[in-house]
């Protein structure tokens, strides 16, 4: 990988600095700050994206080479981490889930695999006790007391992060590997996510983490999502992460043939006004006063509330999908026709199979995929956990030592 600077790499490419930067805002490229005014960036993917080379197909990733290391999931969902792990070669000894649709999603497009819905505050893991190589899981971030902070795990005793850690306690895998939204970094100015570290500490685990963009693991989305490895103390196994791609998929490529699917639908008025919005616009591209009709009391507000009345690009992944495809601040308009985008084309950005089915309403459908791991995001991941197993470091990211400064916390 060839590495330049911002004014480097508009020389070398016959374009300004400002053109750039406007494809670093809208995640195009992935950049590094070197100083208050200046970056690097990967020259290929600079070259890749002006010349427009050979736009990406969206494939499903899968190895031919399967391994015989297990995992064990907590907070699957409708399984697009538990598929992403399972193309890249990890086999799933247990799932858990307390959502009956999540539950059934998983049983129908995998009938072998073994699934239980309960609440994980009544499953006991001893069983699994030194027969797991891998513990993974998205748990949801909740908000926790701080009275009292330094008992370590005891702190987070009623969330769902203490039984994630009850379940490493139990089962003792080498490998623990969590994902939460990007906003644990700043909750609580970063009380929360150091509190969770000291934890798996002192549970005896080394936890590393970073921030991933979908985006640049073969996934059409601008996604962002926080990775937490954690690796026994005794096996002297570092963590390591993926290694991005020089190149990101179109909305356009992705949502390629894409299967006819139900979806909702706009009222007439507002199908009225979606229908003013150009590819890749908003609000802002409104007359002013269908601005005033359709914002409100958020006309006034400060930011770029660039999610109202939006409409997605062809050219461009698609922006990071949420429980539902018409809301208000977070709208995903088709780019071309004046409808929010269906279910399956939902489940296409999310880079699950066609074959991958849903169960329940269309609202538990939308919900269950807006809350998945993208399944090669989780491909990608489940490489790094198998290389990790096997010693091999080559092609990936090692983790350093020291990580990242946790935003907004003071360390003593």
């Amino acid at each position: 990988m060839t590495q330049v600077n911002l004014q480097k790499a508009a020389n070398i490419l016959g374009v300004t600095t400002a053109e750039i930067l406007t494809w670093q805002k809208k995640k195009l490229i992935k950049g590094q700050k070197i100083n208050q005014v200046d970056w690097l960036f990967d020259l290929e993917q600079l070259t890749n994206l002006k010349n427009n080379q050979s736009p990406r197909e969206l494939r499903i990733l899968q190895t031919v080479e399967p391994t015989n290391y297990t995992v064990i999931e907590l907070f699957a969902g409708c399984g697009g981490m538990a598929l992403g792990l399972e193309n890249a070669g990890l086999k799933t000894q247990l799932l858990v889930d307390i959502n009956q649709d999540c539950v059934n999603t998983l049983r129908l497009n995998r009938p072998q695999w073994n699934v239980i819905n309960q609440d994980i505050k009544n499953i006991e893991f001893s069983d699994f006790r030194d027969k797991i190589d891998v513990i993974a899981g998205g748990f949801p971030c909740q908000p926790f007391s701080y009275a009292g902070l330094g008992k370590g795990l005891e702190d987070l005793r009623g969330s769902l992060f203490f039984e994630f850690a009850r379940c490493l306690q139990e089962v003792q895998p080498k490998i623990a590997m969590a994902e939460n939204v990007r906003g644990l970094l700043s909750n609580k100015k970063g009380e929360t996510l150091q509190l969770m570290l000291q934890a798996l500490q002192e549970i005896g685990y080394y936890a590393a983490y970073q921030v991933l963009s979908a985006q640049f693991l073969d996934v059409p989305q601008k996604r962002e999502r926080l990775i937490i490895i954690a690796t026994r103390q005794d096996l002297n196994i570092k963590p390591i992460f993926p290694q991005y791609r020089n190149y990101t998929i179109s909305l356009k490529k992705a949502l390629e043939n894409c299967p006819s699917s139900p979806g909702v639908e706009y009222k007439e008025r507002k199908k009225e006004i979606m229908s003013l919005v150009p590819p890749g616009g908003n609000w802002r591209n409104l007359p002013m006063d269908i601005q005033k009709e359709y914002m409100k009391n958020s006309l006034k507000n400060h930011g770029g509330r660039t999610g109202y009345a939006k409409r997605l690009s062809w050219d461009e992944p698609a922006l990071t999908i949420t429980c539902s495809p018409a809301q208000t601040q977070t709208e995903r308009c088709h780019p071309q026709e004046t409808r929010p985008l269906t279910v399956r084309e939902y489940a296409r950005v999310q880079s699950f199979p066609d074959d991958w089915r849903f169960t329940g309403n269309l609202t538990s459908q939308y919900r269950q995929i807006g809350n998945a791991v993208p399944v090669n995001m989780a491909y990608h991941l489940g490489g790094c956990l198998i290389n990790m197993l096997q010693g091999d470091y080559i092609g990936e990211t090692q983790s350093k030592t020291e990580q990242l400064s946790i935003p907004g916390l003071e360390v003593n």
